[in-house]
């Protein structure tokens, strides 16, 4: 294992279960592992809103910031809905603006998730974030 690999972990069973970290940091480089929200049933965007709020606490736990993201993948049950998740993509990134993927898969772990999402970042800076948030910023209360 890397000397300078930084591991972050939310707590979660499955992570121990499948063997993988949240967040790993090697130098400036942070990948956030495909992340799940919370949300009253069949509301996607609200699924969509809380798996960002948890990949910004794990960027945040790495050293990292939303204003960091170079790209995301978002991985969603039902295609039809992309325009529901790239609103919330587009509220929460703002003029961050990442590279971005978003296909339909046929089920996320559990059938009640609807999207999932992963996230990559880099850090300029070895002391944490450089680039400032200029656009989006999740509402603070936001999700659970």
């Amino acid at each position: 294992m890397a000397a300078n690999r930084k591991l972050v972990s939310s707590g979660s069973d499955f992570e121990s279960a499948v063997g993988y970290s949240r967040a790993v940091r090697v130098g400036a480089h942070v990948a956030v592992a495909g992340t799940t929200g919370a949300g009253p049933a069949g509301d996607i965007a609200a699924q969509a809103r809380d798996a960002l709020r948890r990949i910004e606490i794990a960027l945040h736990q790495a050293g990292s910031s939303l204003g960091d993201v170079v790209r995301t993948r978002i991985f969603i049950t039902d295609i039809s809905r992309w325009r529901e998740v790239g609103a919330v993509h587009a509220e929460v990134f703002g003029q961050i603006r990442p590279a971005s993927t978003m296909v339909e898969v046929a089920a996320l772990i559990t059938a009640e998730l609807m999207v999932e999402i992963e996230a990559d970042a880099y850090v300029e800076s070895p002391e944490g974030s450089a680039a400032p948030v200029t656009g989006g910023k999740l509402p603070s209360g936001a999700g659970r």
